[in-house]
C-alpha cells in the first residue's frame, strides 16, 4: 500500500477521543502526510474542553458547528459536507475519518468510488457497514495499547446507551475462532501453487477481507508475531538468506474434527 499519500484528517470531536489524538497522528502518518486537520464539533459545549487543550499542540483546525436544533447532529452533516469540497477539489489523495458513528458509511464509500484511500479510526463496537466501507479502519482500543511500556494507559472508552445495542449484534474483534476463519478464507486467496502463502500477501488478502484486521487486536504488535502465536492451525516457515531474516510463509493445517 502507497505510502506517500496526501491525506485529510476529519475528526468528529462529539465521538472521537481528544485523549487519542497523539496516537491517532502516528497511526495516520504510516499512510501519508496530513495536508488538512480538522476537528468538528460545537465548541460552546463543556463536553468539548479535552479537545480545545490539544488543538493548539498538535495544529488542528478547529470547525465551528453550533447545533441548532436539539438532537439532531450537525456535526455530522458539517464534516460531510466539508469532504466532499475537498474531495471535489482533488487536493488530497484520501481521508481519514475519526469516528465511530455509522453516518459516515456513504461518505467513506463515496471517497473509495473516486479510488482514493479511506481510513477510519474508532471503537471496536464501530457498526460492520462502516468498518468495511473503509480501506483500513483501526480500533481505537488497539491505540490504548500504545504506551511506552507496552501497558495499556488509563484512557476510558465511554460507550453511549444507544450504541449497546449495536455491540450486541457486532463479533467480538478478537475471538479466536472468528480469526481461524478469517485466515481460512484469505489463505485460498494468497495460496501459491506450493501449497504456501507469503505472509504479506497474506496481510493484504486479510486487510480486504476485514478493513478492520489489526495483530493489535490480540495483542500483538506485527502480523509474523501472530501468526506464530497460532500453531494450532498456523504452520509457519522462514526461508532465510545468507544467515539473515528472510521470507516468511504460512500455511495452514486441516481443520480439527473435534466441533463434529
Amino acid at each position: 500500500m502507497e505510502t506517500n499519500l496526501r491525506l485529510a484528517l476529519m475528526i468528529d470531536g462529539d465521538n472521537a477521543q481528544a485523549a487519542l489524538l497523539p496516537q491517532m497522528l502516528a497511526e495516520v502518518s504510516k499512510y501519508g502526510t496530513m495536508t488538512i486537520r480538522r476537528v468538528y464539533g460545537d465548541w460552546s459545549e463543556p463536553g468539548l474542553k479535552s479537545w480545545k487543550d490539544v488543538l493548539h499542540i498538535y495544529a488542528i483546525q478547529p470547525s465551528q458547528q453550533f447545533s441548532y436544533t436539539k438532537g439532531k447532529n450537525a456535526t455530522d452533516i458539517a464534516l460531510i459536507i466539508d469532504a466532499m469540497d475537498i474531495l471535489h477539489s482533488g487536493s488530497v489523495d484520501g481521508f481519514c475519518i475519526a469516528s465511530s458513528d455509522s453516518d459516515y458509511t456513504r461518505l467513506a464509500t463515496r471517497v473509495r468510488e473516486q479510488n482514493l484511500f479511506v481510513m477510519g479510526i474508532g471503537r471496536q463496537n464501530t457498526p460492520p457497514a462502516f468498518v468495511n466501507a473503509c480501506t483500513v479502519f483501526v480500533y481505537t482500543e488497539n491505540l490504548q495499547a500504545l504506551a511506552v511500556d507496552g501497558t495499556k494507559p488509563e484512557v476510558p472508552v465511554p460507550m453511549p446507551p444507544t450504541e449497546r445495542a449495536i455491540e450486541s449484534i457486532v463479533k467480538d474483534a478478537a475471538d479466536p475462532a472468528r480469526l481461524e476463519a478469517l485466515f481460512r478464507t484469505a489463505f485460498e486467496l494468497a495460496v501459491q501453487d506450493d501449497g504456501w502463502a507469503h505472509l504479506g500477501a497474506m496481510g493484504s488478502s486479510l486487510r480486504q477481507l476485514d478493513p478492520a484486521f489489526d495483530p493489535r487486536t490480540y495483542k500483538h504488535k506485527q502480523l509474523s508475531q501472530l501468526v506464530r502465536a497460532y500453531p494450532k492451525f498456523i504452520e509457519v516457515r522462514e526461508d532465510k538468506t545468507n544467515g539473515g531474516t528472510g521470507a516468511i510463509y504460512i500455511r495452514l493445517k486441516a481443520k480439527s474434527q473435534k466441533s463434529k
